[in-house]
């Protein structure tokens, strides 16, 4: 199942150049490695950032996840080699897209396995 998943985000991430104008993504593998450090960072960064930004979530009730997803997105940017997006405000509107797609797919797999 986690292979699945990993190869749903890859997937994923090669859509998204499709939906959000500037973002691309070079290839396949290029994908692969996006997902799995998406999934690195998600686990180890993100926590840490929600616990810092914990009050401005609060009053902003969650939608300043997005920020934080967004900037992450950038970050992977500029570490990803073939991986390229434009600007802040287009990795937030990545952010939210790839938040989308695996809100979906999640909801997809999981009736898929009852």
């Amino acid at each position: 199942m986690l292979l699945l998943r990993w190869l749903v985000s890859a997937l994923a991430f090669l859509a998204l150049p499709y939906i959000v104008p500037g973002i691309s993504v070079a290839s396949f593998w290029t994908a692969l490695v996006l997902a799995l450090l998406w999934g690195l960072v998600g686990v180890t960064v993100k926590p840490l950032l929600l616990i810092l930004t914990l009050p401005i979530n609060l009053l902003t009730f969650g939608i300043f996840t997005f920020i934080i997803n967004g900037f992450l997105l950038w970050l992977l940017g500029g570490i990803v080699q073939g991986f390229a997006v434009s600007g802040f405000w287009m990795a937030v509107l990545g952010a939210i897209v790839l938040s989308v797609i695996h809100m979906l797919t999640h909801w997809v797999l999981q009736k898929k396995e009852r």
